[in-house]
């Protein structure tokens, strides 16, 4: 049975949310964007009508969600006076307090996702690293983890590019991953991933390390502005891979774009390669591929935002991009991230998507200092 201290602290916390998410202010907001919608001819431009409504859901959602806790905390205390009375069990008021905690929590870690970026929805790829079928493996099983990790949040993944290992496994993987805050969440999983076992694929049974590298751009829409040089984009077609017969092996519907990308700051000059094969059509394909461009370019203008604030702080401790992050030691059964020093003792668990703990301990940490740069 929970005590009036746990009661008295889940309403504080649900206080401060009010507090910090100046909901009384989103209230106001949200009658003025609303009053623009009804606007005469605010359907004529529509791209700039599409903006405004998003920003009149987003005001909704947190307006819907701060209400939504502060329903279940009143049900709560309701509850524990019913309690006093006989008039609920024991249980119920415990049943009633889990469920209250988890959305106040859920919240919480949603407010620390402030950036324009963190609503986004995602592109994840995939790289194995050296090591043949070993490391192939592990790509895959990682690529499996984000997929069930996608599904139980209730978002839609599209694989757009995936290149199969030579005996087993994938070589690369590139997923769109879409649905709200995707990126704002799966922005944590940027770098190498460890894998430490029992090899399958060796002989001798010996315990071998394999690396992954997973890296997580925003997915940008047609709202989001972003230049991109005609003049320094050419295109490759080829056969996509699939089942014999099938119309992706008959005609050239693959596509791969190269970007020339010169660094404005820098001068240093790198070419963008991506290759597409989501569609049976050339054409979809195309669109496809140039948006995947437009989210790496805007990425860029992210990381170097980052990578200034880093030289300002660099006292603090950094996150580089591409460095090792999380070990995952399955004969030990234990997953740990290096950069929080959170882990868990549950590998099956984490390999069926269950990375919530990783997330939310990452955001803790970091989510202050992304705000700040």
């Amino acid at each position: 049975m929970i005590t009036i201290e746990q009661l008295k602290e889940a309403k504080d916390r649900v206080d401060a949310l009010n507090h910090y998410l100046d909901i009384d202010a989103k209230v106001i907001q949200l009658e003025e964007e609303q009053l623009r919608t009804q606007a005469p001819g605010f359907w004529d431009d529509a791209k700039k009508a599409e903006e405004q409504m998003k920003k009149v859901k987003g005001l909704e959602k947190w307006i819907e969600g701060y209400k939504g806790v502060k329903l279940l905390v009143d049900e709560l205390e309701l509850a524990f006076d019913f309690y006093k009375d006989d008039m609920v069990t024991e249980e119920e008021v415990d049943e009633a307090y889990a469920k209250t905690i988890a959305a106040i929590e859920e919240l919480e870690l949603k407010n620390m996702l402030r950036q324009e970026e963190d609503i986004m929805a995602c592109v994840l790829k995939i790289n194995s690293g050296a090591g043949g079928t070993e490391s192939q493996d592990w790509a895959s099983m990682l690529m499996r983890m984000y997929m069930r990790y996608a599904e139980a949040n209730d978002y839609k993944v599209n694989i757009s590019n995936l290149q199969d290992g030579d005996e087993a496994g994938i070589k690369t993987v590139t997923m769109e991953i879409e649905g709200d805050y995707a990126y704002g969440y799966l922005k944590s999983e940027n770098g190498v991933h460890r894998l430490v076992r029992v090899s399958p694929y060796n002989a001798q049974g010996k315990r071998m390390t394999s690396f992954a590298s997973v890296f997580v751009t925003p997915l940008v829409d047609d709202t989001i502005e972003v230049y991109v040089d005609p003049s320094k984009i050419s295109w490759d077609l080829f056969r996509s891979g699939g089942a014999g017969g099938q119309n992706v092996n008959k005609v050239e519907t693959g596509v791969r774009l190269r970007y020339q990308y010169k660094d404005p700051d820098t001068g240093e000059e790198e070419e963008i390669l991506i290759e597409n094969t989501e569609s049976r059509k050339q054409l979809e394909n195309r669109e496809n591929a140039m948006r995947l461009l437009r989210s790496q370019l805007y990425d860029r203008a992210l990381q170097k935002k980052k990578a200034a604030q880093a030289k300002i702080e660099a006292g603090k401790k950094k996150i580089e991009w591409g460095s090792q992050i999380r070990s995952y030691v399955f004969d030990d059964r234990r997953v740990k991230d290096h950069r929080t020093g959170y882990q868990t003792s549950d590998v099956n668990g984490v390999m069926d998507g269950k990375i919530d703990g990783f997330i939310k301990a990452y955001l803790m940490e970091f989510s202050e200092q992304d705000a700040q740069a």
